[in-house]
């Protein structure tokens, strides 16, 4: 037996369910990348299974149809969109809120195909995607609540005023990446002043409660 064979039965071999994990995080890896270049109706399964040199009975074995791929492919990419937005927790407030911006913005500068697909849902009126959208925005107010707060429990006046704000955030990133006239730098500043606005208003429309009194002087 030559050596590196002997290597490669030395190592311990992946149980089916890591063979199992590995299997379905490629087929997305690859599906991500088939999507980014091609509309959902314009890809059959045939026309995917083809792309990826795959036979067309692994992708169903995983995913069950050609839906349930485009979601789990869509999920992928929101856990992406997420944790480049929530990076720096450990940052003094401000520079945590233009972190979590900017790596909003970077994540949708780097990867269009699937930040149109979360933010616009991709394949028409569908009830799963556009609740994993929704639960991106909830994520993004937790995450700026946090930043901006110090918390991600905050009143419903304070939720609504930051979620129009992700709203618009997702309207005008979708602009600029079909029409890059400003750079990141500048993009990221606009956002985070425009927010800055918005919790002026939040602050004047629901002021946080008057500080408790001081004690009475002992004695």
């Amino acid at each position: 037996m030559k050596i590196s064979e002997q290597r490669d039965a030395a190592r311990p071999r992946p149980r089916g369910t890591e063979r199992s994990h590995a299997r379905r995080a490629e087929l997305i890896a690859i599906g991500r990348k088939l999507f980014a270049d091609t509309s959902y109706d314009a890809l059959s399964m045939d026309d995917i299974a083809r792309q990826a040199h795959v036979a067309k009975g692994l992708i169903y074995y995983y995913f069950r149809s050609k839906r349930g791929y485009y979601l789990a492919i869509v999920q992928d990419s929101v856990a992406d969109l997420v944790t480049f937005a929530s990076k720096g927790l450990g940052l003094p407030a401000r520079d945590r809120v233009e972190r979590t911006v900017d790596g909003y913005l970077r994540y949708a500068e780097h990867n269009q195909a699937a930040y149109r697909t979360i933010v616009s849902g991709g394949v028409g009126f569908d009830t799963e995607v556009q609740a994993i959208r929704d639960g991106v925005r909830e994520a993004i107010v937790a995450t700026i609540a946090e930043g901006a707060y110090g918390r991600r429990e905050i009143t419903p006046l304070a939720r609504m005023g930051l979620l129009g704000w992700v709203c618009g955030v997702e309207g005008a990133t979708l602009d600029w990446i079909d029409r890059p006239g400003l750079s990141r730098d500048v993009m990221r500043e606009l956002l985070v002043r425009t927010l800055g606005g918005a919790m002026r208003a939040i602050e004047e429309l629901d002021p946080p409660p008057p500080a408790p009194p001081p004690p009475p002087p002992a004695g």
